[in-house]
Formats: C-alpha cells, sequence, structure tokens
C-alpha cells in the first residue's frame, strides 16, 4: 500500500535526545508539528536508544542524561528521578511527556527507507522515502531534513580469526537484557567502555567466570579536572574528524573511565582487571595473546557503535575516508541536511547545545527558499505585466516604443 505523497518544511528523522531538541527549537520559532514540521521514529515506544537498554541499567550507573530544553518548565528534571526505576522506564515515560506536553506528535513506528535528491533543486529539495510497521511506503518532500537516527540501529563488532567458529553465544550490546541468562556460564566480554564495565558487574557473583578483552589499555579518571579537559580533547578530536570525512573516533579512548563508588568497589575486588585483546575464537573459548585458551560459553561485544546513515546512501555523501563531511552539524555535500548527534555532538549534553544551532540553520534554509520563491515571484509577475503590455501595444512596436 502506498501513503498519498506529502510536503513539509522540515522532516525529523528519530525522536531521540538530539531529534527532539532539534524540533523543540524549530517548533518554538514558529514551525507547526504535523504541518510544517515532521518527527519520524522507527520505535514503537518513547526514549530513543534508552527504552532498549537493559533492565538493571541506572541513571546513577550510566552517563548523565542532560535535560531536554523545555522540560524545566515541566517540572521534570533527570537529576530528580527515581534511580531505583530502570532507566529506560523513567527516560521513557519523561520523553513521552516531553512530546506529549509539546505537542510535537511524532509518528511512529516509522522506518526511513531512503533520502533522495528531488527533481527540483529548489524548496522541496529532498524526497524522504519512510515505510511503517503495516508495510505502508510513503514520500515526504522536504525543504530540509535533520538526521537524528543516533547509533543504536548499527551496533560495531570487529572481526576477529575464529569469530564463526565459536559455538557459544555471541551478543552486542543492543542484545543484553539481563544478567541471570548467563548464570553458571563462562562469559567473555570484550570493550573498554561503560557498557562493558556495567555488564562485568552485573555478571559479578552470577555468571561461573568473567573475563574482560580490550583493545586499548583502560585509563582510569579520578580527577574531575582532568576528565572535563580530557573529554574537552575527544569532542575536538570527533569534530575534526567530522570536518575530514574520517571515520569518527571513540570518545571512551579519549575522555577515560570515571571511577565512580561502584565500580571502585569492583577494581577493589579484582572484577574489572583487562586483559589485551585476544588473537582468536575457537569451538569454545578464546586464545589470548599470550597463549591461553579461555573456555567461553558466551562472548559479549560490548565494542561501541557506529553513525546509522545506511538511508542516506542514495546521497552519495560517503567519502574515501569512510566518513561523512559535516561542519557544525551541518553537511558540505548538501547543505539542506543537518545530522543532529552526529560527531561531536553524540552526547546528550552535546546534543541538546547542537539543538539550538541546528535550527538556527534550519531556519535560514527555510527564509532562503521564502526569498527565492518571492525573487520568482516578482520576476515572473513583471514578465507577465510587460508581456501584456506588449500584446496591447501596435503591431511592431513594445510598449515603451508606444
Amino acid at each position: 500500500m502506498i501513503r498519498p505523497a506529502e510536503r513539509a518544511r522540515v522532516v525529523v528523522i528519530g525522536a531521540g535526545q538530539a531529534g527532539l531538541s532539534v524540533a523543540w527549537h524549530l517548533q518554538r520559532a514558529g514551525l507547526v508539528a504535523g504541518r510544517d514540521l515532521v518527527l519520524l521514529d522507527r520505535a514503537a515506544g518513547t526514549g530513543g536508544a534508552w527504552q532498549f537498554r537493559w533492565d538493571a541499567l541506572r541513571l546513577g550507573i550510566a552517563h548523565r542524561v542532560h535535560d531536554l530544553p523545555g522540560m524545566h518548565e515541566m517540572g521534570l528534571r533527570f537529576d530528580d528521578a527515581d534511580r531505583s526505576r530502570p532507566a529506560r522506564e523513567v527516560v521513557s515515560e519523561y520523553y513521552r511527556r516531553f512530546e506529549e506536553h509539546h505537542d510535537l506528535r511524532v509518528r511512529r513506528p516509522v522506518g526511513v527507507t531512503a533520502v533522495r535528491h528531488g527533481d527540483d533543486p529548489g524548496p522541496g529539495a529532498l524526497v524522504v522515502e519512510t515505510c511503517d510497521e503495516h508495510g505502508v511506503v510513503g514520500t515526504i518532500r522536504a525543504e530540509a531534513v535533520v538526521n537524528a537516527s543516533g547509533t543504536w540501529g548499527t551496533p560495531f563488532v570487529p572481526w576477529v580469526p575464529g569469530r564463526d567458529a565459536f559455538r557459544g553465544r555471541q551478543l552486542d550490546t543492543t542484545g543484553y537484557r539481563d544478567a541471570t541468562e548467563f548464570a553458571g556460564l563462562d562469559v567473555v566480554v570484550v570493550g573498554g567502555g561503560t557498557s562493558a564495565i556495567g555488564f562485568l558487574l552485573e555478571l559479578d557473583g552470577i555468571a561461573r567466570s568473567t573475563r574482560w578483552f580490550t583493545r586499548r589499555p583502560v585509563v582510569w579518571s579520578d580527577d574531575p579536572a582532568l576528565a572535563t579537559g580530557a573529554a574537552v580533547a575527544a569532542v575536538a578530536d570527533q569534530d575534526r574528524a567530522a570536518r575530514a570525512g574520517r571515520t569518527l573516533p571513540s570518545i571512551v579512548s579519549g575522555t577515560g573511565l570515571p571511577v565512580s563508588p561502584k565500580i571502585r568497589r569492583g577494581l577493589a575486588r579484582g572484577l574489572l582487571e583487562a586483559e589485551p585483546m585476544f588473537t582468536r575464537l575457537d569451538g569454545d573459548g578464546v586464545l589470548t595473546a599470550d597463549g591461553e585458551h579461555v573456555h567461553a560459553d558466551a562472548v559479549i561485544w560490548a565494542t561501541g557503535f557506529r553513525a546509522d546513515l545506511r538511508h542516506l546512501a542514495p546521497l552519495h555523501l560517503r567519502t574515501e575516508a569512510g566518513g561523512v563531511v559535516v561542519e557544525d552539524g551541518r553537511s558540505t555535500a548538501e547543505p539542506r541536511l543537518f545530522l543532529a548527534g552526529y560527531g561531536p555532538q553524540a552526547s546528550t549534553i552535546g546534543a541538546n547545545r547542537a539543538g539550538r544551532r541546528i535550527a538556527r540553520q534550519v531556519l535560514a534554509v527555510l527564509a532562503d527558499d521564502v526569498a527565492h520563491t518571492h525573487t520568482h515571484t516578482d520576476t515572473d509577475t513583471a514578465g507577465a505585466a510587460a508581456a501584456a503590455d506588449d500584446d496591447a501595444a501596435p503591431d511592431g512596436q513594445t510598449a515603451a516604443d508606444a
């Protein structure tokens, strides 16, 4: 079934932190949600990627979730949330209330299958192709598109020799739900970020054994001032990579891992001792760099994510270096396309700050379109008037000659 073609001034793809932030600023500037502004989200529920997080994750353990613009007027703050509840429940509830309060009219679940150039280089120059849960396809012509699709849909699992030969269970971060699934098992955790650490702490006392392997040595950060400085440097690295069109570097590798009280207790008990990355897998385990065979019933790949940009492939944005050239949230190859939450904006506070800047740039594109339309309308009107005058003049004379 095909949905009738639509038009909108702006389409926002993704209703997580970045998408909602941009949408709020655009709505505040006068765009009407559901008419001028269309928000699409592939998930069935609210909360962005947080709705899929594992059961035991709490806000006090995870990276801080920064408040959306417009939340305070509702009396909502994540710092005041009930930390005994699963983080996914809290974030999903707060985002739902936010969407309802601001009447953002998010369409879900609607997946975006492609973003293409339209036939007309003017307003409506980008075409967003969609498909909903019932298989109904549609198209929306837009003057500007804000991609805020995040990374949850594209987990990264590195290739390691023997990976396909392993007979146990393999899963990435998106497939982890509860430590009890691994009761009595030997578990290998791979990855040097907060997800890997969270899994190791949860598996303690439930799994029979855990071993932790990382590609780089783990750097712990006790000093808030040093951590802040490292975070600024890591964001700058992300920005340079985005501007150069390179694959984005890891944020964690540049900032170090903060030591919370729970992590400190894990370190004291010897639970968080990272080993160099193993060299290969076999049918029932992994072979370490020093030749030890480690039995494993399961391997958890907590090895990060990549930006989910597959639907943008028809725009041919990828560079030979493997990335997309993005400057201050805007594609240089397609200036009507904005990437919210990409690169230096990936953190929740970065997404919020970028939301305002991207919204301003989007509004500038819309203003240019209005000015362009008026210029053409004035020119066409003047041309029509001249033609009418020419028709009224005697044969062989223009109106000026007459």
